[in-house]
């Protein structure tokens, strides 16, 4: 059997266990769906020869929530609590993605003060998310980094410096409903850029020691580098965008691309990798990081006055009326695109007729087949957690 390192071919996930060598004596594991690593009650079986990974299946559905459904049955301004809880490290872009598509159906215009609240938010959200990962995969590594739990520590503690800011503007530190169509319901209190900026320079100060501790470790590299290899070919066709995309060589990130909220006014440093590889993958979410924190310093420079929301603060819920049409709408969350498609009816105005939510980690997850085999048990950890998955966005 191969090491994954020698294996460069493309993987066929749909061979049969009867194709392999039938005199190998191969063991059946269920990895989760109740297992710590799996980042939620996701489940994969691997096939093993000795510790080596011959096959992979990835098995979906233990969180389905129909949530879709849901908002089938919910009028337009009911939704946006509904869907902050599929990605649940980062709610905010969940709200975004969806209220973002209701506009356009409905023709409704962004304040400029809101675009720019909403990309701060955005931003705030993906160093939260890169920070939380950060932490769990070094506990996925377990041994790489003196049991993981360490860093992981450290970055919990950042992460909560942020979300300080989102209850000091929402009165809530993870799921917020501030997102609403038209703009945003809570608007930025008194002396919150002081507050941003001093979170910004906590974060920023200890980043390089993060560096250290992952990519400079010579125990960390030795886990990543060159585990876990997605080409970015094959990354195209599973529909596998966000930091996963670019660390396999293809530069890519809606925010640049086909920019929204205030993102036509800021420069976005696209971060792009070409190992493909957990390592590279490491890489593209530590600069992300680096870049967010830029961009929400010029953003909190940036939020112009006037009217946060293109509606009146108060509006009955069956006032929003949508006749017909259908819109996709994408964003780039700190997992790649998320995107919305919606289909109207005459035969029910106030409601979506159809919903559809296009989640990064469910496309993530694809490529399990296809970069698993070859490795060991352990890089199969590693790979998972690589992939940052979120499982809430995946079954939905």
């Amino acid at each position: 059997m191969q090491t994954q390192s020698a294996r460069r071919g493309r993987v066929d996930p749909h061979l049969s266990m009867r194709d392999y060598d039938p005199e190998a004596d191969l063991m059946l594991l269920h990895f989760g769906p109740q297992h710590p690593s799996t980042h939620g009650v996701f489940r994969m079986d691997l096939h093993l020869d000795g510790e080596v990974v011959v096959k992979a299946t990835p098995y979906l559905g233990y969180l389905h929530r129909a949530v879709e459904k849901l908002c089938e049955r919910l009028t337009y301004v009911q939704q946006t609590p509904v869907v902050d809880k599929n990605d649940y490290v980062a709610p905010m872009t969940n709200e975004q993605a969806l209220n973002m598509a209701f506009e356009k159906l409905l023709n409704v215009e962004v304040p400029r003060r809101a675009r720019w609240v909403r990309t701060l938010f955005a931003e705030l959200q993906r160093i939260a998310s890169h920070l939380l990962w950060l932490g769990t995969f070094a506990l996925d590594l377990g041994g790489a980094l003196g049991g993981g739990s360490t860093l992981f520590i450290h970055t919990f503690r950042e992460r909560e410096l942020i979300l300080d800011l989102f209850e000091e503007v929402t009165g809530a530190r993870f799921h917020y409903n501030t997102h609403t169509l038209g703009g945003n319901r809570h608007d930025l209190p008194a002396g919150f850029d002081v507050k941003v900026k001093a979170a910004l320079a906590e974060i920023e100060a200890r980043l390089d020691g993060y560096e250290t501790m992952t990519l400079h470790n010579s125990i960390f590299v030795a886990r990543t580098r060159g585990v876990g290899v997605l080409d970015g070919e094959l990354a195209l066709e599973l529909g596998i965008t966000g930091p996963i995309l670019r660390a396999s060589g293809v530069d890519h990130d809606l925010r640049r691309d086909a920019p929204y909220g205030a993102y036509d006014e800021l420069k976005v440093r696209v971060a792009v990798e070409q190992g493909g590889d957990c390592y590279a993958r490491a890489k593209v979410r530590v600069a992300e990081m680096r870049d967010s924190i830029r961009l929400v310093r010029e953003a909190i420079e940036g939020v112009p006055e006037g009217p946060l929301c293109g509606f009146k603060p108060i509006r009955l819920v069956g006032q929003v009326k949508a006749t017909a049409g259908q819109v996709y709408v994408a964003i780039e969350t700190p997992r790649g695109e998320l995107g919305t498609f919606v289909i109207a009816s005459p035969d029910n105005p106030t409601a979506p007729h159809r919903l559809k939510i296009r989640s990064p980690s469910l496309h993530a997850l694809s490529a399990i087949p296809y970069i698993v085999p070859g490795a060991t048990v352990s890089d199969a950890v590693a790979i998972l957690g690589s992939l940052d998955p979120i499982m809430g966005e995946v079954d939905r």
